[in-house]
């Protein structure tokens, strides 16, 4: 497809087709780049493995289908997406959500879900919706990240600690409840395991900083943490086993089997009752899915010095979301860590995120069967560090100095996350943060009284020129200027003011109504206004209407206020306007 360009002030964005950064970067591509990519993609590969494999266990699936989740959506968000350098894959942010379906609908219920939220996440793309996601406000994001990031934490304290445990419970109350209460039974080395993993993540970047040892490291300084942390653990737990006898150490080939075969590509039995309960859960995982994808493309943007094509990015996730859950995989997004990852690495082009999938393509089919010695105290530090990453604890305790209405989206975005589940929590953000926003645009418009006479120097351009005496009102007329939208919180507080005065003075003969700053009127302004002319001319007042633009002049024309007031009676000026009145009178 060719691209379409469309100018559009108003709204600042360029409307595009589908239009992938990878076409475009292999125009100018050359050998000093592709072995940027390749040292980048490579790096990026490693970084991913220790991470995808956390991820899926965490998810409530086996290791192997995080890494071929990092495999084949991270190829399909490289070759089709609308960034230079996202690198895709699973993320954190999917997994309270994943484990909840698993554990309601199976994972084949799962896979359906992911196949719904691909196909969504397609239509937001071909929609152009990319930048409308873009405005979900920004206390919903931090209120259920930060509520993630809890979550993700709590889960892992039981394999932390190497608790005993016969059945954690899925509610984060109990599940606290619960930990207490086997606290007695911490294992030691897995305890140990764990802290030190925690610790040796938290450590790594400053170790590698260190003078002078940084001048010879500047290998090892691109190696992750986390994986450091998994070989020295590894290496650990298999010397404890073999040398000291210690046993009690788990590991993920004490809980699963370890397959290095590539699956074959299935379809999920869709059935309409199993589509129609998975509607919600799947619109969850597509919503989830654009925000932290066009989040890290905005972040990668502002690093990089370009700019992503929002909407091309969104087709681009919901094709690997279509094509993950048929080879076996989970929901997958944008990953900003490993995006970051690979920009500070040199990675300019989506051959990186190419070459990255590759790299985890190779681990799985030759060296996955030695992840069955992975402790799996070891992966709880992975995702302990990754939830402390997720917390944004800073910008939380930033959003607790604004409004109130911001720190209560917030708060209640962030403990429906923990105490219910993510779903509710977007669902219910996003209608308090709706609410709260109609509220302010209400607050916005005022509305006011003008009795005696108009100042001019209250008056703007509007103003005629060359007419700079007080304009006076005639007896008999009232003045009522609207600033700001005429919707439905500005009609309602119209028809009390107006509901106010009719009890305090006397009848007026004629009603003039400025609408000079009213930039748009919706349906509910439409009624309360109509209400307004049809009561007043029972009452035997005159509707004078002043200053309508030509674009709320048109929908009050569709609405038939032509007919209703006279053509006459709607003016383009406050002078035309109070002579009309005159006349009237």
């Amino acid at each position: 497809m060719r691209p379409v360009f469309r100018d559009n002030k108003k709204n600042m964005t360029t409307s595009l087709t589908f239009q992938p950064k990878l076409f475009s970067a292999l125009k100018h591509y050359n050998r000093q780049q592709l072995m940027t990519d390749l040292l980048a993609g490579v790096i990026v590969g490693i970084v991913a493995l220790p991470l995808a494999i956390a991820f899926g266990i965490a998810s409530g699936v086996t290791p192997e289908k995080g890494i071929i989740t990092a495999i084949v959506a991270g190829l399909i968000i490289s070759v089709f997406g609308g960034s230079k350098v996202q690198i895709g894959g699973p993320t954190g942010a999917f997994i309270i959500i994943i484990y909840g379906i698993i554990q309601q609908y199976g994972f084949e219920g799962l896979s359906i879900a992911t196949l719904m939220a691909g196909v969504f996440l397609i239509m937001f793309g071909v929609l152009h919706l990319g930048t409308i996601i873009k405005y979900i406000p920004y206390p919903i994001v931090v209120g259920f990240t930060s509520g993630i990031a809890l979550t993700i934490f709590t889960t892992q304290i039981k394999d932390l600690l190497g608790l005993s445990m016969a059945i954690v419970p899925s509610d984060f109350i109990e599940k606290w409840i619960a930990y207490f209460g086997a606290f007695d039974t911490v294992e030691r080395w897995s305890a140990l395991v764990g802290i030190a993993s925690v610790v040796i993540i938290a450590l790594w970047p400053k170790l590698t900083n260190l003078s002078p040892l940084a001048s010879h490291l500047s290998l090892l300084r691109k190696l992750p943490g986390s994986l450091i942390a998994i070989v020295l653990m590894t290496i650990v737990a298999a010397l404890l086993r073999q040398y000291a006898g210690v046993t009690t150490i788990e590991t993920i080939g004490d809980r699963f089997s370890i397959s290095a075969t590539l699956p074959g590509a299935a379809m999920p039995d869709l059935t309409w009752d199993t589509i129609k309960g998975l509607v919600s859960p799947a619109i969850t995982i597509a919503i989830l899915g654009a925000i932290e994808s066009l989040l890290s493309a905005t972040v990668a943007d502002g690093v990089i010095g370009d700019r992503h094509n929002s909407n091309t990015e969104l087709i681009a996730q919901g094709l690997a979301n279509l094509a993950s859950p048929i080879f076996g995989g989970i929901p997958a997004t944008g990953a900003i860590a490993r995006t970051m990852t690979n920009i500070n690495n040199g990675g300019r082009t989506p051959v990186a995120g190419i070459v990255h999938a590759a790299v985890l393509l190779l681990i799985f089919l030759f060296l996955m069967p030695l992840a069955q010695y992975i402790p799996m105290a070891c992966l709880a530090g992975v995702l302990v560090i990754v939830a402390y990453n997720m917390s944004g604890w800073r910008s939380l305790l930033s959003i607790m100095k604004n409004p109130k209405s911001d720190v209560i989206v917030l708060w209640v975005t962030f403990l429906l996350t923990v105490i219910f589940d993510l779903t509710i929590a977007i669902e219910v953000g996003l209608l308090c943060a709706c609410l709260l926003f109609m509220r302010r645009m209400a607050e916005t418009t005022d509305v006011k009284v003008i009795s005696q006479e108009i100042n001019p120097e209250e008056e703007d351009s509007d103003f005629q020129l060359g007419n700079l005496e007080h304009l006076s009102i005639p007896e008999g007329v009232e003045v009522y200027e609207i600033n700001g939208p005429y919707f439905f919180g500005a009609g309602n507080r119209f028809e009390e003011i107006m509901g106010a005065l009719r009890h305090q003075r006397q009848m007026p003969r004629v009603r003039i109504i400025r609408m000079r700053k009213v930039p748009f009127v919706d349906s509910t302004g439409i009624h309360n206004l109509t209400n307004l002319c049809l009561m007043s001319q029972a009452e035997g007042i005159q509707i004078v209407l002043s200053g309508v633009n030509p674009t709320v002049q048109a929908v009050l024309h569709k609405a038939g206020f032509d007919t209703m007031l006279g053509e006459e009676n709607i003016c383009s000026h406050i002078n035309i306007a109070l002579e009309r009145a005159r006349q009237l009178l």
